[in-house]
Parts: structure tokens; C-alpha cells; sequence
């Protein structure tokens, strides 16, 4: 791996990006959090939202204290509620802090149910009682809710964050940051990879075959997913935050793809949409069940988003952190209106299906194969941003340089 700069913080040095669990990050703290990310906060009125998949059951008088299958809930009560009603609140000169639940939505970024139970068991409606009545809306939930709170954020004029699957890992590391570097960092990275016209990606198998994904750009501008969400205007971030992004304009090509019960498949793109998978190894029923809905309703598979990691964070076993540590990189398919997309829920056969799927290529994930190079190429030049899934010197220089 090509060394870091003397001149870069030492979250950069070369020791701590090649063993990140070895750098040191402060305690969390849910004051700097919110001052950070959300200044000002002073006379916002705050609320908590969790999911449960009965929140009738599990709501009322917070029943779902200490059961050990709500980890993220519980993380939200002992980190997020308690703490606010414990000083925060009146230290950032904020109120409310009220908790709220929903039912599951069983998929990534797909629309709320309108219903909410607080604590004393009542139903209220998110559009009618929280959404009108609360300056910032911190959603702490099983799957993530990004891409439903961006659009509701716009009809309501409220701020926000959500941070899905939030589990010990993640509040000692991703959420304890100082999110001020972060975005700093991102905005580095930003300008190095903006306006590109297209990017080619290398996947290198087990068996020394070579797939390549050609993903085109038109010279967009590149985003950023920053964890800054200040001022008054309308905004969600999507924490943990330490992203560049783009939306593919057109893609075609192959790349691999490991299912949830470790089937290794090679998808095939055309047009920007994955159109057939085929079994490298383990169960054909699996690749044959991914087939059958990409031919229900072509629209899971059209490619949605290509992002790049921008911080030095451990592994968390949850995709919201671990597809933003630099050196990684990621695809999602479906649903990307909350990107700046053109993919919205209306355009899916059925509603269950308007997920946006991220689809993450890190060493830990996807150990069957190896994205052996990226490159981004611009009218006159071409740059290597990620080689076995490490930076380049191409982008440890523009963090250097800013």
C-alpha cells in the first residue's frame, strides 16, 4: 500500500489504515455529537424515533427494556433518551426528547407507516403529531429510514440523522468522531473525484478471473455524505457519516455479488440495469430467486448509487459504517431520489420492492474476491483511486493537500 504522508493526521498514518482497530477515538458523547452536527441547536425541539415489529407491544412503559433482541432500541434509550433527559437537553438548549415507534418496514429506505406509539401506549401520526412538531428527528432504527425522512425533512421543514443498526461497535467509534474532520476529509476526497465522465472497477476472483463494471458518470458533480446537517434548512444525515458519491448515469459490465446465505454469484449490466446473476458458488435456488425478481420487476436491479469511503473506522458488521471506511467502495441498486436520483418508489411493481440496496466490496464482507483496482478517468487524464482495497496515492495526496 502506497505510505501516507508525513503531513496527514495520524487516523492516516499507514499503521492505523492498514489495522484501524488500533486507532484511538475519544468517548462518545451525545453533547458533541448533536453540537456538531446540528449548530445551532439552541431552542430545537428534539425527538427519538425506534421500530419495533409490534410497537404496540413493545412501546408502552419502554417493555423493551434490557430483551436482548433490541439492541439498536436499547442503544437508543441508553444513549440517546437518557441522556438527553439527563442534561443534554438543557446544555444544548434544546426540549422535547420524547420517544416515538413504528412499525418495521422489513427494507432499506422503504416508506414509514404513519402510525407511532409513544411510551403511554397512545397512536399518534408521524405527519400530524411528530413531523410538524419537532425541529430535529433522530431516527435509531433496525433498517434505514434516510431516503423517507429526506422527503418528508422537505414537507415539514425539520432537520435530522438516522443511524440504523446501531450497535457498540458503532457509538464507540463511528458516532464519536469528530464530525467537523469528517467532513473536512470528505470534502477532500470530494473535489479529488468530482466531474469524472466514467470509472471502470476491477473485481479480481478467487480463481484469478478479472471482472470489470464500467459505471458512466457524465461529468456530475460529486456528493458527499458529511454528517454536518446545520443552519435551518431542511436535511437528514445519514450517520455514521464518510462518503463521496455519484449517480450513475449508465453502467454496464460484471461484477460479483455475495448473497446473505454466502452464495457467490457474477451479476450481468446492461444499461445500467443488472439484468441476470449466475452461480459462481453455493445455492443455485438462491440465484434462481434473484433472477425471478429482477424479471418480476426489473426496476430492483437498476444501479442507484457508487460510493466511496472516506474515514478510518473498525469493522462494525453493519454495512451504515463499514461502506463508509476508506478504501472501500460500494453500489446500491434501487430507490435513489434521496440521492438526487431519478429512481423513485412510484416506478417499482410493488412497493415492498422500492429498497435501496447497498451492495459493499471490504476485505471482511466479500474475502472471496478483491477489488484489485478503480479508476476514474476524466476527459485528458485517468486516476487509480482504490488498488486491493486501499487507497492510492492519487487520494492519500488530496487528503494531505486538501
Amino acid at each position: 500500500m502506497n505510505s501516507a504522508p508525513d503531513c496527514l493526521p495520524s487516523y492516516l498514518q499507514k499503521e492505523i489504515l492498514l489495522n484501524p482497530e488500533k486507532r484511538d477515538f475519544p468517548a462518545f458523547d451525545l453533547r458533541r455529537l448533536l453540537e456538531t452536527v446540528f449548530a445551532p441547536t439552541q431552542g430545537c425541539k428534539v425527538c427519538i424515533l425506534v421500530d419495533f415489529e409490534n410497537p404496540v407491544e413493545w412501546m408502552k412503559g419502554y417493555a423493551f427494556r434490557g430483551q436482548e433482541q433490541f439492541e439498536v432500541q436499547n442503544n437508543a434509550y441508553d444513549y440517546f433518551y437518557e441522556r438527553l433527559q439527563g442534561g443534554v437537553l438543557e446544555e444544548l438548549g434544546m426540549t422535547g426528547g420524547e420517544m416515538f415507534a413504528y412499525r418495521y418496514t422489513y427494507g432499506s429506505n422503504l416508506d414509514l407507516a404513519d402510525e407511532v406509539w409513544d411510551a403511554d401506549g397512545r397512536k399518534l401520526s408521524l405527519d400530524r403529531d411528530i413531523y410538524p412538531s419537532y425541529d430535529i428527528v433522530l431516527c435509531v432504527s433496525t433498517w434505514s429510514a434516510t431516503a423517507p425522512l429526506t422527503e418528508k425533512c422537505k414537507e415539514f421543514n425539520f432537520r435530522g440523522a438516522t443511524m440504523h443498526g446501531m450497535n457498540d461497535v458503532i457509538l464507540n467509534s463511528g458516532l464519536a468522531v469528530d464530525y467537523q474532520e469528517v467532513s473536512d476529509d470528505a470534502e477532500k476526497m470530494r473535489k479529488a473525484l468530482t466531474n469524472a465522465n466514467e470509472v471502470e472497477i476491477d473485481f479480481e476472483l478467487e480463481d484469478g478471473r478479472i471482472l470489470t463494471a464500467w459505471l458512466g458518470l457524465g461529468g456530475q458533480d460529486a456528493q458527499k455524505s458529511h454528517g454536518l446537517c446545520r443552519g435551518t434548512n431542511p436535511d437528514i444525515a445519514n450517520l455514521p457519516a464518510g462518503e463521496v458519491y455519484f449517480v450513475p448515469r449508465d453502467a454496464r459490465g460484471k461484477f460479483p455479488m455475495k448473497y446473505e446465505d454466502g452464495t457467490l454469484g457474477v451479476l450481468d449490466v446492461e444499461n445500467r440495469d443488472v439484468v441476470r446473476s449466475t452461480l459462481i458458488e453455493g445455492n443455485q435456488s438462491t440465484i434462481d430467486e434473484h433472477n425471478a425478481r429482477l424479471a418480476d420487476d426489473p426496476m430492483t436491479g437498476t444501479l442507484g448509487e457508487l460510493g466511496f469511503g472516506t474515514q478510518v473506522l473498525p469493522v462494525s458488521y453493519q454495512d451504515i459504517q463499514d461502506e463508509k471506511v476508506l478504501g472501500t467502495c460500494h453500489l446500491a441498486t434501487g430507490r435513489d431520489d434521496h440521492l438526487g436520483g431519478d429512481i423513485v418508489p412510484g416506478m417499482f411493481k410493488k412497493h415492498e420492492n422500492s429498497t435501496h440496496d447497498d451492495i459493499l466490496f471490504a476485505p471482511h464482507k466479500t474475502p472471496n474476491f478483491n477489488v484489485k483496482e478503480v479508476r476514474m478517468i476524466w476527459d485528458d487524464r485517468s486516476e487509480v483511486v482504490i488498488e486491493n482495497f486501499r487507497p492510492s496515492a492519487y487520494v492519500m495526496k488530496a487528503l494531505a493537500d486538501g
